[in-house]
């Protein structure tokens, strides 16, 4: 009995990860809540049918789409967060349209226990460490030679936290044909800009949600298309972001590699 509620507790912790109808169908599925223990399978799936009005048929895609999310989760979410914090929120700003390209991160970050004082952050640039200029412009200090932050006092449980860092390159890299965030821990919230400039575009590019890590360079179907606008820009929000799996944006080129060389994976 120990260690069916020691399973059962991991999975309600998982569960609350996954978007609401997913999250839903997985609790009906394994029977999570004393509310949906009912001793048939397809009991439950009406139960879940009814609280996302959806048919029975949607419902056991949603199961099945939980257990692959679950699965992933598992294999990519720690036990006990390191850090002990997450993001409520990320804001990033892409400027590649300038002889040194630009990244302006926004964090909004919360402890999850007494005491945080220090927290790692990874570079938003795929370029050896000597290349990258990082600024904090507000929220802390960096340590020598280091992506850490130090804070300007300790956090207590539940208490949030604003810093904003700038990232520039010092050397040009080649470009990847992608941008995307793959977090380690839950994201509440992710809003990107990528800004490619009005004299160059690309004429294709796709939003990435939900990815697996090691297809981003060939993404599967979840892909969907997006215009660039008028001031060769594009705007993209993901919420509730899932540990493990990537969040962004892709392009293709016509017209050859972007002007300034940089090179970029958040």
């Amino acid at each position: 009995m120990t260690v069916r509620k020691k399973i059962v507790a991991r999975l309600i912790e998982l569960a609350e990860q996954l978007p609401e109808d997913m999250r839903l169908a997985s609790v009906a599925a394994f029977a999570l809540s004393n509310e949906i223990r009912l001793p048939l399978y397809q009991d439950r799936i009406h139960w879940a049918a009814i609280r996302i009005d959806r048919g029975p048929r949607t419902v056991r895609r949603r199961v099945d789409e939980a257990i692959d999310q679950l699965a992933e989760l598992i294999t990519t979410t720690p036990r006990t967060p390191s850090g002990i914090w997450h993001t409520a929120e990320l804001h990033v700003a892409i400027a590649l349209d300038r002889p040194q390209p630009e990244v302006l991160e926004r964090h909004r970050i919360v402890a999850d226990e007494d005491g945080l004082h220090e927290l790692e952050f990874t570079s938003p640039l795929a370029a050896e460490r000597r290349h990258i200029e990082v600024d904090v412009l507000y929220g802390g200090t960096l340590p020598d030679d280091s992506l850490g932050l130090t804070l300007p006092g300790p956090l207590s449980k539940g208490e949030s936290h604003d810093f904003a860092v700038r990232f520039r390159l010092s050397s040009p890299q080649a470009l990847r044909s992608y941008v995307v965030r793959v977090p380690k821990r839950a994201y509440d919230l992710f809003d990107l800009r990528v800004r490619f400039g009005r004299d160059w575009a690309p004429p294709h590019v796709w939003i990435l949600r939900e990815v697996h890590q090691n297809a981003v360079a060939n993404p599967p179907h979840r892909e969907h298309r997006h215009p660039v606008d008028r001031a060769g820009e594009i705007h993209q929000r993901f919420s509730r972001l899932l540990p493990g799996l990537a969040y962004g944006v892709r392009w293709e080129l016509d017209q050859g590699p972007i002007p300034n060389g940089s090179r970029f994976g958040l």
